[in-house]
């Protein structure tokens, strides 16, 4: 009988850093971008424009800003995963302790809970 792995070897681990590090610097390079557009939206609007054009204007702006904290709730997230593997507690499961699948935290290196875990999760809400 072998035993149930329970957590990631170093190696492993060290893959998943650079993962993380490559995806943390893509977002934080979108998140820049959001920004700098923000910046430029907020001192360039016209005062005389039509009103539908201040409506696009101001629903644009609204997209631009939702998706900017979007990808700053995605950077934290990315973070957290990198303490995780420093503390060598990445991909643990947080609620079943049970460890996360490799193909899973390839596709969401920030994951915290297993899709079946998520799943019962959203089934019970």
């Amino acid at each position: 009988m072998s035993e149930e792995k329970t957590r990631y070897t170093d190696e492993e681990l060290e893959e998943f850093k650079q993962l993380i590090l490559e995806k943390l610097e893509q977002a934080q390079k979108s998140y820049d971008d959001y920004s700098e557009q923000l910046r430029n939206r907020d001192g360039s609007l016209i005062d005389n424009t039509a009103d539908q054009e201040n409506a696009q204007e101001n629903l644009s702006q609204e997209s631009i800003s939702i998706m900017a904290g979007r990808m700053e709730k995605y950077i934290r997230n990315l973070r957290n995963a990198l303490v995780r593997i420093e503390n060598k507690t990445y991909g643990i499961d947080r609620i079943t302790g049970k460890l996360i699948p490799a193909a899973r935290l390839r596709i969401v290196p920030h994951a915290t809970l297993d899709v079946s875990t998520k799943n019962s999760l959203n089934e019970k809400r």
